[in-house]
């Protein structure tokens, strides 16, 4: 019995605290039927006057959520465009009408569920004590719907009345609250085409970064080869067709020539050993991620300490995950002033997750250089995600997660 009291305690006041929803809710339909009538002479402002409903709606889904033991998600998406565009945006989505039909339930039942949880709890003692004094009540009282007019009413009535309301106290009320919570949840949770829409052009916008950041790839791979491998091996060309020329005339000159020639056709090599590297870094091939990653430390101008799991994912995992590490890394040396830097690499499930942290200044900006950037779309290309944590004065955390399989 106390814990079905506590229950329904804790319930009441989870309906008196939805109150801080359902009131707003309830006031907000009567300026939100005015915008409905003078829509098409609002619609510029319509995404502000949407804003107190959206951060309603939020403080509802967080509220809900932490009775239910789950989060609810925001279906809200960025608008873009003109405040006419996000006006006429706002109208055509399902998300702004499944927020009024919640403001309108939830005003109206909230209010209502809240009223009777209260109501409950002083009706008891009420109800209880009426025989002993109903004969001093005016003429007509009533319990549980019925006169008392005579001591066997008066002895009987207002006990099934407690043991009414006692019911409703400890079995409705507490579902009451969990209802509620549900009918917030289903009211303003993203539907399964919102989700759909949302997925598609999240994909949409990774693969033309990807494509973007491929011709990017491509258009640097190019100017490598014809500024550097190209022109060594044309210059290497002229050279032993001039030492050609010139072998039966001057040997020595002609040797010295071929010296030359031979010293640009290494010297290509070894650019074109490096173009290769920028496409597939062959250290991953012979040592995996976990050796790649460290040779990547131990050449590195600032101590790195690593804590990278053995085993082997997807080639363009390791390759996504070895690039977002010598950049990070690169990025640390140049930008943050760091002493000291940390990489954590492992498998999570189907999720390959990767840390690389420093003590430098922080204050890392994605939008500043080209560094961060380029991490975002080379991980988006892989349906990855991309976190960046970089307070003021407390160094910089970016954490990775590259899908690799189960």
């Amino acid at each position: 019995m106390t814990k079905a009291l506590r229950r329904s305690a804790g319930a009441t006041w989870t309906l008196v605290a939805a109150l801080r929803t359902a009131g707003p809710a309830l006031a907000g339909l009567m300026p939100l039927a005015f915008c409905a009538v003078l829509l098409l002479v609002a619609l510029p402002w319509l995404p502000e006057a949407v804003r107190p409903l959206r951060a309603l709606a939020d403080a509802e889904r967080r509220r809900a959520g932490r009775l239910l033991g789950r989060e609810i998600p925001s279906p809200y998406r960025r608008l873009e465009g003109s405040s006419l565009r996000q006006g006429v945006t706002l109208v055509r989505s399902p998300v702004l009408w499944r927020d009024v039909g919640w403001m309108a339930a939830h005003g109206l039942l909230g209010l209502v569920a809240a009223v009777l949880a209260v109501a409950l709890w002083p009706a008891i003692p009420f109800s209880a004590s009426l025989p002993l004094w109903w004969w001093a009540a005016p003429e007509g009282s009533q319990s549980a719907f019925v006169t008392l007019d005579s001591w066997p009413k008066a002895l009987t009535l207002p006990f099934l009345q407690v043991a009414l309301d006692g019911f409703l106290l400890l079995w409705l009320v507490p579902r009451l609250a969990h209802w509620q919570a549900r009918l917030s949840e289903l009211l303003l949770r993203p539907t399964r085409r919102t989700s759909l829409t949302e997925r598609v052009e999240v994909l949409t916008e990774t693969r033309a970064e990807a494509l973007e950041a491929h011709g990017a790839e491509l258009r640097r791979i190019e100017r490598d080869l014809h500024d550097g491998t190209q022109a060594q091996l044309v210059a290497a060309a002229l050279r032993l067709g001039l030492a050609d020329r010139r072998f039966d005339t001057d040997p020595a000159a002609s040797r010295a020539l071929f010296l030359e020639a031979r010293e640009g056709v290494e010297e290509a090599l070894t650019q074109l050993r490096t173009v290769i590297r920028g496409i597939y870094p062959p250290i991953l091939s012979d040592r995996g991620l976990a050796g790649a990653l460290r040779a990547l430390a131990a050449g590195h101008q600032i101590p790195v300490e690593m804590d990278v799991a053995e085993g082997r994912v997807p080639a363009a995992v390791e390759a996504a995950a070895y690039f977002v590490v010598a950049e990070a890394l690169t990025n640390i040396a140049k930008h943050s002033g760091a002493g000291h830097a940390w990489v954590t690499v492992g498998r999570h499930g189907p999720v390959l997750r990767l840390v690389v942290r420093d003590d430098g200044k922080g204050g890392a900006d994605p939008g500043r250089g080209s560094g961060l950037a380029g991490i975002r779309r080379r991980v988006a290309a892989l349906d990855g995600s991309t976190r960046i944590d970089s307070p003021d004065g407390q160094g910089t955390t970016l954490e990775v997660d590259l899908p690799c399989g189960s």
